[in-house]
């Protein structure tokens, strides 16, 4: 891993016990997926039970390989199955992780295809013809493309103004965010 595994215990005491479990886990997940850059395990009680002396734990892990969003697995004991070493909610939490990484090797060998999200609508702001690049205007920021990111090798066709349909990319690239593809809407241009 790029960045040493965290383990963080909130509203509870540390647990040498449980900290060996979570690195135990941590290390078999090392073998399901070998480019982990970085995991962070987070145990808490939700909530206290006044009366019992049991108290419940939640856990959520979050993994970062390359070329996916953090994953992210969660759970928390019932109150009434709340036990004093918590294997089963720490175990139910790192099987859901394994599925994912396992999810996320198939896509990545070709066994699942990725199915990229439905294109988003944006606006041509910046151009560099010269260049052969440019930015559109997106609601969270605006994203790079390049030439070869339009479809029916249109490049030529946009100017600022251009409204466009966006697919944006799974990865950052040199100049930040960037849409993998790009196709003018051909019933509307924004005024410039």
């Amino acid at each position: 891993m790029d960045i040493p595994l965290q383990i963080a215990f909130k509203d509870m005491d540390s647990s040498a016990f449980l900290e060996a479990q979570i690195r135990h886990r941590v290390e078999k997940l090392k073998r399901v997926h070998q480019a982990i850059t970085s995991c962070r395990a987070v145990l808490s009680i939700p909530h206290r039970a006044a009366a019992s002396g049991k108290l419940p734990l939640e856990i959520a892990l979050e993994v970062n390989i390359p070329g996916h969003n953090t994953l992210v697995a969660r759970d928390e004991e019932p109150r009434h199955d709340a036990k004093q070493d918590h294997t089963l909610v720490i175990n139910r939490v790192f099987e859901v992780m394994e599925r994912q990484l396992e999810q996320a090797n198939r896509i990545h060998k070709g066994i699942v295809k990725h199915h990229a999200s439905a294109p988003d609508t944006g606006k041509v702001v910046r151009l560099f013809p010269e260049q052969d690049y440019g930015f559109v205007e997106m609601r969270d920021g605006d994203l790079y493309f390049n030439r070869t990111a339009v479809q029916g090798e249109r490049f030529e066709t946009l100017s600022v103004g251009t409204l466009v349909e966006v697919v944006r990319a799974r990865e950052e690239g040199p100049m930040g965010p960037q849409a993998s593809s790009i196709r003018l809407r051909e019933a509307a241009r924004a005024a410039s």
